[in-house]
């Protein structure tokens, strides 16, 4: 989990309802901040500042300390949503969901895998099924990601859920029995039909060389 929080400073945004592109045009973002013990507010971001801050945060794992121009104290918030321009891949609208350090949320963290599996070293094939497991911890004890080592997987092993072991203070939710990963067998590799030699005959099915009438 991370070490330190992050911080995002954001402005009140009294223009709402209308598109999020004449804001995008300006180098901000539109964005609106909801949950918690909060009304819903809307403010807008530095375009700059926040992608600077996405190279350090994930979505839905990451605490981030948001300073609103005018507010009282900072919020505790989690990014929720990024919308970006279809076309021209700028970021055009963010939701961020603002959370009680003393109350656990459910949420979505990614799986990272370290380690080479023994299977793969033999030939397998491995296979990953699951990328993200659902958690419920508090705000602060949220991981950007869970890492397992997965080098003793061998061919035919499979990895459950049941098998990551989550950090302390954090719950898995999902399902143990689904797959996160295996390492499956290499593909036989199909022998060529024999190729009859020019001129050569050969034998129908059930028929034997000496046997002709």
């Amino acid at each position: 989990m991370s070490t330190e929080t992050l911080q995002l400073n954001a402005k009140p945004r009294t223009e709402t309802g209308k598109s999020s592109r004449p804001l995008a045009a300006e180098g901000k973002v539109a964005a609106v901040v909801y949950g918690g013990d909060i009304d819903s507010m809307a403010v807008e971001l530095d375009r700059r500042e926040f992608e600077r801050l996405m190279m350090h945060a994930a979505v839905g794992s990451t605490l981030i300390k948001l300073v609103v121009e005018g507010g009282e104290t900072p919020l505790n918030v989690i990014i929720k949503e990024i919308q970006p321009d279809p076309v021209k891949g700028i970021i055009l609208h963010v939701d961020l969901w603002a959370v009680r350090m003393s109350k656990a949320i459910t949420t979505v963290v990614p799986l990272t895998f370290t380690g080479t599996p023994a299977g793969e070293r033999e030939g397998g094939v491995f296979l990953q099924e699951l990328r993200e497991v659902h958690i419920e911890a508090l705000p602060g004890n949220i991981p950007e990601h869970i890492e397992t080592d997965i080098s003793t997987l061998g061919i035919g092993d499979a990895f459950h859920v049941s098998d990551v072991v989550a950090p302390e203070g954090v719950t898995i939710l999902t399902d143990g029995e689904i797959i996160v990963c295996a390492v499956s067998a290499p593909a036989a590799e199909e022998e060529p039909e024999p190729v009859a030699e020019e001129g050569a005959e050969v034998p129908e099915i059930g028929q034997t060389e000496g046997d002709e009438e």
